[in-house]
């Protein structure tokens, strides 16, 4: 069991909602955290209380831009027997900025960068392991298509802020701390090399190049453990980084990859409910509209070709309806 000392306190957060950005963005940071009935709420407008990195850079064409994003999630968790798998956003800040691990991008030579959204390889990049190529600036953060800034490694930016080792809550509610070395990820790299394309040592770039090996670390698969007798997770210095799984009940709001208030604004705008589908699921609008084929939408057809489940994708384009 991990100890330590350090406890949030309403003064941090307070801290951690005050400290302006100014000299970087037009907009300083919004961060609200309450409690509503059994949920605790965090609203933002996804501008950190850091400095980032250079967006457009060489790594990544995008351009930050503010959002308006609210999660909420169960105030007091409770483990299940099994953990669930897939949730995208694993996670938020305590400064209002989306915890996403993971990436929707595969392995793909066709491709001038190398990659794409076409899972046919069945190679997952893996976003620390990739970062040169992703575009990740110096707090393990980058800007997706629509201009969310988002922690794929250890906030650095927040850590250096905060007074606690708590930095967020996990998509089920529990509690992410951060304790550097003290919290050792039971996850090692594979021996040998990839079977198909691109071939190469398992060297960390992509997320099929690790494997869980319980017991090689203190931490569980979801990278969880104990902290001062309560369970949480950890972000960590290396993969996974953060929980890839939960062991709570998720929370409908960390499924969707796009802005929770951000759909209606761009079917304004014209863009069409297929855009916020796809970016909920990770994928580009014209794979999405090939996948399901003109109206009505062929979701069973559309899972085959995607990877994804009929399930899933049906809720983004009911959560997308014009």
């Amino acid at each position: 069991m991990i100890t330590t000392k350090r406890v949030l306190e309403t003064s941090a957060i307070l801290f951690i909602c005050s400290v302006s950005s100014s000299a970087v963005f037009a907009q300083s940071p919004s961060v609200k955290i309450y409690e509503r009935g059994n949920q605790r709420c965090i609203e933002s407008n996804g501008v950190p209380n850091h400095q980032i990195g250079q967006f457009p850079n060489s790594g990544n064409p995008n351009r930050f831009r503010t959002q308006q994003l609210k999660f909420c999630f169960d105030k007091t968790p409770r483990k299940n027997a099994n953990p669930t798998r897939g949730t995208p956003n694993v996670g938020i800040a305590l400064n209002g900025i989306v915890i996403r691990p993971g990436t929707a991008d595969w392995y793909d030579a066709s491709t001038r960068r190398g990659f794409s959204r076409n899972r046919a390889s069945g190679w997952n990049l893996e976003g620390m392991g990739s970062a040169e190529s992703l575009g990740i600036d110096e707090n393990n953060a980058h800007v997706d298509n629509r201009g969310l800034y988002h922690y794929h490694g250890k906030p650095v930016g927040l850590l250096k802020v905060s007074k606690s080792t708590l930095v967020g809550y996990a998509a089920d509610g529990f509690e992410i701390h951060y304790v550097g070395k003290d919290a050792k990820p039971s996850y090692v790299l594979k021996s040998g090399t990839r079977p198909t394309a691109p071939g190469g040592a398992y060297d960390g770039r992509f997320v099929q190049d690790w494997k869980y090996a319980k017991g090689s670390g203190n931490l569980d698969e979801c990278n969880g453990g104990m902290i001062d007798g309560k369970f949480v997770y950890f972000a960590t210095d290396s993969y996974p980084f953060y929980p890839r799984c939960h062991w709570g009940n998720v929370s409908q709001d960390f499924e969707r990859r796009g802005p929770r208030n951000g759909d209606r604004r761009d079917r304004r705008a014209g863009r069409g409910p297929l855009v916020g589908a796809a970016a909920e699921l990770g994928v580009s609008v014209s794979e999405l509209r090939d996948a399901v084929g003109p109206p009505p939408p062929n979701v069973e057809q559309a899972a085959k070709k995607l990877g994804i489940p009929a399930a899933r994708i049906r809720r983004a384009l009911r959560n997308n309806r014009p």
